[in-house]
């Protein structure tokens, strides 16, 4: 399991790091998830929804960094 790790991303010429493209999809993955919970009414059962959103950023941007940037 020798896979090259991308040390940057060129979009549009721009050179980005990988954890800022993975922190970004991470954000726009929570987005997506934070509305299905409210569009669903289960955003009632939790005790502190910002809280879930911030942990469900860190989640998604780990795993997204590790299985889609880091293959």
């Amino acid at each position: 399991m020798n896979y090259p790790i991308p040390h940057e991303f060129a979009i549009g010429g721009v050179y980005l790091p990988p954890m800022l493209v993975a922190s970004i999809l991470g954000v726009l993955v929570t987005v997506i998830t934070v509305r299905y919970l409210n569009r669903y009414r289960l955003s009632r059962h939790l005790f502190y929804p910002p809280l879930v959103s911030i942990s469900l950023i860190i989640i998604y941007t780990i795993l997204i960094g590790i299985f889609v940037i880091g293959m």
